[in-house]
C-alpha cells in the first residue's frame, strides 16, 4: 500500500491521506526509529553529527508523519479518525517515554556537553537534552521507573478524551430559532444563523456553541431568556450540568490528570507538578508567578471594579436590567460601548473584508521585516476554505504557511499555530524550510443557493487582532535562522516566552498607519471614516481592567491547583478556583458554571502551570512595540533588531538575554499598563524583570 504518511519529500498529500493509514506509517516509522536508537546506544564514543544529529533527523522524521494525522485530528474530525488518533497515543507516548529514559543516550548527551566544539545552536540543543532526560525520569530506578512510563501513558489518554468531550459537547448543543427570537443581532450573525438552519434542512435560524454563533448571541439577542440557555449551555459543556448533564464529562479526568502530574513531579523531585513545570520556563518559582499575577491584580482590580459599577448602572438605567448575570455582561457591555463611543464591532466588519486585511497585514511585515508575503496555488489542502502562502525574501524563499480562518463543524474552537515542518539542516538532502498552520475560527463567507460567495468575509476588529495573533507565532517559525530543529523556530524557547512574537503583532491593530493598510469598505474600498477610527481609538481600553482580572483569574487558577494539590481532597479544583474568583473576580459567575471543565489550555493542551504565560509575555511584548512607539512603527532599523536579536534565534538564546539585547534593559510592566489604560501609582521594580532569570 503507497502511504502518503510515508512521503516526506514534499508538503503532507492532506487528501490522500485516510485513517487506514496512520497505524501502519506510525509503526513503521517507530519500528525503524528504535532501531537507529538501539545502535545509538552501542556507541562508545559519540559526536554531534553521528549521534544527536541522527536522534533530531529521526525525531523530525517522526514529527513530519504525525503532524498531518494531529493537524487533521483537530481541524477535520471524524470518529474514524479519532479512533486511529487514539490507537497511535499510546504508542507514541510509550516511545517518548523509553527515549527520555534511555541511560545510553544520557549518557551520550552528558558526553556531548563536555566537548568544547560545539557551536551556540548545538551546545543549547545538548544542554536542554540532559536537563530534559532529567526531568523525563532517567535516572529513576525499578518500580518508580515503570510508575513514570504508566503516568505518561495515561496522562496522554486523559488530555484527549479532554478534548473530545469538549468537542463533542460543543458539537452536541443546537438550537432552532425564529428571527424573532434573535432579534438584536446585526444582519451578518442573523443571515449567518439562517444558513446553519438551512444546512439542516431547517426554514428557521439554528445556534450552535461554534464561537462566532455563541458569541453572536451573547453580544446581541435581546432575548434575555435565550441568552441565558445559551450561555449555561457553554458554561457546562463536557460537565455533570447542563443540557446534556454527565454525557461528556471531564470532573473526573480533571482528578485523575492532577493527581497524576503531582505524582510525576514528586518522582523526579519536585513537590508539585507546578515546579516542574517551571523547571523549563523563564519564571523561577511558582511564588515568583504569583507574585507577579497578584501584582497586576493589585494595580488592575480598583478599575476593574469601577468598570462593573458603571456597566450595572447602565444595565439599570438604560436596559431595565437589575440584577446584571453573567449572561448579560457582554450584552450591555456592547450597548455601552455604543452609548459611549458609538461604535460597534459590527459598524467595523464592513471595513476589515479578510482579503484587505491580510493584504495589509503582508504589507506590516514588509515594512518591518523586509519580507514578501504570496499566495501559493496547487497545494494539496484539508478543506476549500484553506489558503496557502509562501515567505519570500528577495528572491528566496524561507517559509510556507496554511491559513484556515473559518469556523465549521467537526474543528476544534479557538485560534492557532501549530508546526507543519521546522527549519532545520538535512543530513541528506540541505536545508529543510520551516511551513505553519495558523488555525482560526471565523464567521465563513455567505455563499448564494449555487455555493458562489454572496459577500466576502467581513471580520470584527477582535478576529483582526487575532489573526495578528496567530500570524505572530508564525513569524517566529518561519523567520528563524536556527539550523537545528530542538532549537529552531518556537522550540526550545520557554513558553512563557513564546507569546511574545504573537502579542507583540496585535500592537500594529491599534496604530492609525497601521489601520489604513488593514482597512477598507468591502464594496467601495473608502477608507475608515476618520471619526469612526477615532471612536475605535478612543474604545481600545474599554473594560481593559475587567478583560485583564480575567485573565489573571485564569492565571492563578491554574497556577495554585498545581502548585497547592490535594490529594483525595474531594471538590480540589472547585475549591480553588471559589477562592481564585473571590480573591480577583469582579463579576461572580452562577453556581452552574463549570468553565473548568472546558479550561482545555491547561487540562487538555500544554498550558498546565503555564497559563501565566500569556500575561508574564504581554509584559514583554509591550514593552518591545514601545520601542516603535519611540523610533518609528515602520522603522526598519528597529524591526531588523527585533527580527535578529528574538525571531530569528529561536531557543537558542535566553529570552531575558534576548529581550535585553533588542530594548537595552530588562523588561517592565509600564509599558503593558500603559497600553491597557490602567493609571497606577508608579512602581520601582518589574514584576517580570524580578522572577526572570
Amino acid at each position: 500500500m503507497t502511504n502518503p504518511l510515508l512521503e516526506l519529500n514534499g508538503l503532507p498529500s492532506f487528501s490522500a491521506i485516510k485513517p487506514e493509514h496512520v497505524g501502519p506509517a506510525i509503526d513503521l516509522v517507530l519500528a525503524e526509529n528504535r532501531a537507529q536508537i538501539e545502535a545509538l546506544s552501542a556507541l562508545n564514543e559519540v559526536d554531534y553529527a553521528s549521534f544527536a544529529g541522527v536522534l533530531e533527523e529521526i525525531g523530525d522524521r517522526l514529527s513530519r508523519t504525525w503532524s498531518p494525522v494531529s493537524h487533521l485530528n483537530s481541524v477535520c474530525n471524524s470518529p474514524a479518525l479519532r479512533e486511529v488518533y487514539n490507537a497511535c497515543l499510546p504508542k507514541l507516548t510509550q516511545y517518548w517515554t523509553d527515549l527520555g529514559q534511555n541511560e545510553h543516550l544520557f549518557g551520550g548527551y552528558q558526553a556531548l556537553l563536555a566537548q568544547p566544539q560545539l557551536g551556540a545552536e548545538e551546545q543549547k540543543v545538548v544542554s536542554d537534552a540532559v536537563r530534559d532526560f532529567r526531568l523525563g525520569g532517567v535516572e529513576l530506578k525499578g518500580d518508580d521507573r515503570e510508575r513514570y512510563a504508566k503516568i505518561a501513558l495515561q496522562l496522554s489518554k486523559l488530555a484527549a478524551k479532554y478534548g473530545e468531550n469538549v468537542l463533542d459537547a460543543t458539537d452536541a448543543w443546537r438550537k432552532i430559532v425564529s428571527d424573532t427570537d434573535l432579534r438584536g443581532l446585526p444582519e451578518m450573525e442573523l443571515a449567518a444563523a439562517r444558513a446553519a438552519g438551512q444546512a439542516r434542512g431547517e426554514r428557521s435560524c439554528a445556534i450552535s456553541l461554534e464561537y462566532p454563533s455563541y458569541i453572536a448571541v451573547m453580544t446581541y439577542a435581546e432575548d434575555r431568556a435565550l441568552r441565558r440557555e445559551t450561555y449555561e449551555a457553554f458554561m457546562t459543556r463536557a460537565s455533570e450540568l447542563g443540557p446534556h448533564a454527565g454525557k461528556f464529562d471531564n470532573s473526573a479526568l480533571m482528578d485523575e490528570i492532577l493527581a497524576l502530574k503531582h505524582e510525576m513531579a514528586g518522582l523526579v523531585g519536585f513537590t508539585t507538578f507546578a515546579e516542574l513545570s517551571l523547571a523549563t520556563k523563564m519564571a523561577h518559582t511558582p511564588d515568583d508567578v504569583l507574585t507577579f499575577l497578584r501584582a497586576l491584580a493589585a494595580k488592575s482590580l480598583p478599575a476593574a471594579r469601577r468598570e462593573l459599577q458603571e456597566l450595572r448602572e447602565f444595565a439599570r438605567e438604560q436596559l431595565g436590567i437589575a440584577d446584571l448575570a453573567s449572561w448579560d455582561s457582554a450584552f450591555a457591555s456592547e450597548r455601552l460601548r455604543q452609548a459611549r463611543y458609538a461604535v460597534s464591532q459590527e459598524q467595523l466588519r464592513p471595513y476589515f473584508p479578510i482579503e484587505r486585511v491580510l493584504a495589509g497585514m503582508f504589507e506590516i511585515v514588509r515594512r518591518i521585516h523586509g519580507i514578501d508575503v504570496m499566495e501559493a496555488q496547487g497545494w494539496d489542502v484539508w478543506h476549500p476554505s484553506v489558503r496557502t502562502f509562501e515567505v519570500r525574501r528577495g528572491d528566496a524563499l524561507i517559509g510556507q504557511f496554511y491559513l484556515d480562518a473559518y469556523a465549521r463543524e467537526n474543528k476544534r474552537g479557538g485560534a492557532w499555530m501549530d508546526e507543519c515542518r521546522v527549519r532545520r539542516r538535512r543530513a541528506d538532502a540541505g536545508l529543510q524550510l520551516p511551513v505553519a498552520y495558523l488555525v482560526c475560527n471565523f464567521t465563513a463567507p455567505l455563499v448564494d443557493a449555487q455555493g458562489v460567495p454572496a459577500k466576502p468575509a467581513l471580520l470584527s476588529h477582535d478576529e483582526v487582532t487575532t489573526l495578528f495573533h496567530e500570524f505572530g507565532h508564525g513569524l517566529h517559525l518561519l523567520l528563524t535562522r536556527v539550523e537545528r530543529a530542538p532549537v529552531s523556530g518556537i522550540n526550545g524557547v520557554p513558553w512563557d516566552a513564546v507569546e511574545l512574537p504573537s502579542q507583540f503583532m496585535e500592537n500594529w491593530c491599534f496604530d492609525e498607519e497601521s489601520i489604513a493598510l488593514i482597512s477598507g469598505h468591502y464594496e467601495t474600498g473608502e477608507p475608515l471614516p476618520a471619526a469612526l477610527l477615532a471612536r475605535m481609538l478612543e474604545a481600545k481600553n474599554f473594560q481593559s481592567a475587567m478583560m485583564m482580572m480575567r485573565q489573571l483569574e485564569f492565571g492563578l487558577f491554574d497556577m495554585r491547583i498545581h502548585h497547592e494539590y490535594q490529594p483525595h481532597e474531594a471538590g480540589f479544583i472547585r475549591r480553588v478556583l471559589g477562592e481564585v474568583r473571590d480573591e480577583v473576580a469582579v463579576l461572580q459567575p452562577p453556581d452552574f458554571s463549570r468553565f473548568e471543565n472546558g479550561f482545555g489550555h491547561v487540562f487538555g493542551g500544554g498550558y498546565s502551570a503555564g497559563y501565566y504565560s500569556y500575561k508574564w509575555a504581554e509584559v514583554l511584548s509591550a514593552d518591545a512595540f514601545s520601542a516603535f512607539e519611540e523610533e518609528g512603527v515602520f522603522n526598519p532599523a528597529t524591526g531588523e533588531r527585533f527580527r535578529t536579536t528574538i525571531l530569528e534565534r529561536g531557543g537558542v538564546v535566553d529570552p531575558t538575554d534576548a529581550f535585553v539585547a533588542f530594548r537595552g534593559r530588562p523588561p517592565s510592566e509600564a509599558a503593558l499598563l500603559r497600553h491597557s489604560g490602567i493609571v497606577v501609582t508608579p512602581t520601582s521594580a518589574s514584576g517580570v524583570a524580578s522572577g526572570a532569570d
